[in-house]
């Protein structure tokens, strides 16, 4: 089965903050493959650059590649935003865009996020 994690769960992976993840989340991650969407790598460079993580993203993604076999899930621009057309719940376009990719290739999505929880059936924590 195909998961996707959101840039919070990597963060996490990354920080080695698997205290913070929860049973569920371990376990879907432990026992998948892992994907994420183009734009997670882009919000970890945004967060870099106004300092809330402490690498950048290509350090994040090279980390958790070894690690855990992450695998980015590369998909075409055009189709990617006619889904995210459809994410009208958020304004955050990080937050529309991850959910919209995995919405596209019909997967889970692991997030602690209460919205995305909310609005997207496939999210799991």
């Amino acid at each position: 089965m195909k998961i996707f994690i959101d840039t919070n769960v990597i963060v996490r992976l990354y920080n080695g903050d698997l205290d913070l993840l929860s049973a569920s989340a371990k376990k879907i991650i432990n026992n998948n493959d892992v994907f994420i969407s183009p734009m997670v790598i882009m919000e970890l460079e945004y967060l870099f650059e106004i300092q809330k993580v402490k690498d950048n993203a290509k350090n994040v993604i090279d980390y958790l590649t070894e690690k855990i076999n992450l695998q980015l899930d590369e998909c075409g621009f055009t189709e990617l935003i006619e889904y995210a057309l459809h994410e009208t719940w958020t304004r955050d376009p990080f937050d529309r865009i991850i959910v919209a990719h995995a919405k596209m290739r019909n997967a889970s999505l692991v997030s602690a996020d209460r919205e995305i929880k909310k609005r997207y059936k496939k999210a799991i924590w």
